[in-house]
């Protein structure tokens, strides 16, 4: 990783992209500091502080501390998030969509626009219902209809901004700029968890009990991301054969490639949608402050809330762990079911006359495709559950609460790899091209024979 960051910063045109990404996430910061006028930050300072479960860690580390701050970035991304998973399910829902999809390049620019102006109207859904819910309660310093229309622009302009960067670090930067923002935004947010880790575990203790404290932690810390490395890396590949064709004087195809099948198929999102489905209750009736009580409803809330999971004085609440447990696998089946397709592939490989070895064409290549499928969807959910309950485990057991969980440390992980790949395929890339046009000798009436 180190070598090819080395690598990277000798190249000029690579070194201006970093650059370039860095200020851009230098302004995401800064307007992560930002206030949003006529807001009284202490307000969701509190609300935050009287929350807890997975939904509110969400929250604080997607959006790098904005929303507790009540900052112009305060939504961050997330409506962006929201509306490219809505288009992606539109998109198997609705023809018209899979069509455009289906259109080449032209197409994804068509999807591309309708997500912008998903994400502006999510944005201003979320900003409204935040200055008039939470401004009649305290969030607005003085809350009058003109107060509250200027946090409502500012608050969609801000995610508005945000997407832009995001648009602007893919095309003039490095990486997937979306993934950038949102990398740089839980980054943020590990310094003070860290913190309070120490402050937690090892301050105060004494020096063999804080040594020891402090290496459990960072094994755990290493640990984990090692495992998310080799889950996010881990891939299933089937062999593909294509049979000889002959025209003419030449002959086509004969050549042997395989299917790569990631073994986490739909990266992080079961979770997202799983632990979204959890909260959403959750954080409903704690805005209506119909959270407390010792009813029957209250302790479902409680069994839904992932802080009173693990807990070995009151277990009864992990049976909310086991549901959750079964969503992030049925999401696992659900959104690669969307996004996978074994019959398109086997008539892709029919047409183009491939072929998987000792599997017969057409529907036996659709079954062993569909078999095999849904085993590496079910290692990968596994993996995925393992990631995210070890926060669980050390919330309830030791009441270690950090902002970021298994969600955020996948996150982290994929994203690196990504833009590590990234990197390395510019720099090969132009390692290639300088190699086409390191050669001049090769013209016929002052053109260059390869057309470079």
């Amino acid at each position: 990783m180190f070598q090819t960051i080395k690598k990277a910063f000798q190249i000029e045109d690579i070194r201006k992209r970093l650059f370039y990404t860095f200020l851009m996430l230098v302004v995401v910061r800064l307007g992560s500091e930002l206030p949003t006028p006529g807001v009284d930050p202490s307000y969701i300072k509190d609300f935050f502080a009287n929350q807890t479960g997975e939904a509110m860690n969400f929250f604080d580390a997607f959006t790098g501390g904005s929303f507790t701050s009540m900052s112009v970035f305060a939504l961050s991304i997330t409506p962006y998030i929201t509306s490219s998973i809505i288009m992606q399910l539109l998109t198997i829902a609705i023809p018209k969509l899979e069509e455009m999809q289906k259109e080449g390049e032209d197409g994804r620019k068509k999807i591309a626009a309708i997500t912008r102006y998903v994400t502006v109207a999510l944005a201003l859904i979320e900003s409204t219902a935040m200055a008039v819910g939470f401004g009649r309660q305290g969030l607005l310093v003085d809350y009058t209809w003109y107060n509250a229309a200027i946090v409502i622009l500012t608050l969609t302009a801000g995610s508005a901004f945000l997407m832009w960067i995001g648009e602007r670090i893919t095309e003039k930067g490095v990486g997937n700029g979306i993934s950038i923002v949102l990398l740089i935004n839980i980054i943020s947010r590990v310094p003070d968890d860290f913190v309070s880790l120490y402050t937690q575990f090892v301050s105060g203790k004494s020096i063999a009990r804080g040594v020891l404290a402090a290496l459990i932690i960072v094994a755990i810390v290493v640990l984990v991301v090692v495992f998310v490395i080799i889950l996010q890396d881990g891939e299933r590949r089937i062999a593909v054969q294509y049979s000889q064709k002959v025209q003419g004087r030449k002959t086509y195809g004969g050549q042997s490639t395989h299917i790569p099948l990631k073994v986490n198929t739909a990266g992080v999102i079961p979770i997202i949608f799983a632990s979204s489905l959890m909260q959403f209750p959750v954080v409903i009736a704690s805005f209506l402050n119909k959270d407390s009580g010792t009813g029957i409803g209250s302790q479902i809330l409680k069994g839904m809330s992932s802080s009173n999971w693990c807990n070995p004085e009151q277990p009864i609440y992990s049976i909310g762990l086991i549901v959750y447990i079964l969503l992030t696998v049925f999401f696992a089946y659900f959104y690669t079911s969307i996004t996978f397709n074994p019959l398109e592939i086997a008539n892709n490989m029919k047409k183009s006359g491939g072929f998987i070895p000792g599997i017969r064409p057409g529907k036996s290549t659709v079954e062993y495709l569909q078999k095999i499928l849904n085993y590496i969807i079910f290692i990968g959910a596994c993996g995925l559950i393992i990631v995210q309950v070890i926060p669980f485990f050390f919330n309830g057991v030791f009441g270690a609460s950090v902002s970021f969980g298994g969600t955020s440390i996948i996150i982290i992980v994929g994203v690196v790899l990504e833009t590590l790949k990234q990197i390395e395929s510019q720099m090969l890339v132009r390692n290639y091209k300088g190699f086409l046009n390191s050669d001049k000798s090769f013209s016929v009436s002052g053109n260059s024979f390869l057309g470079y």
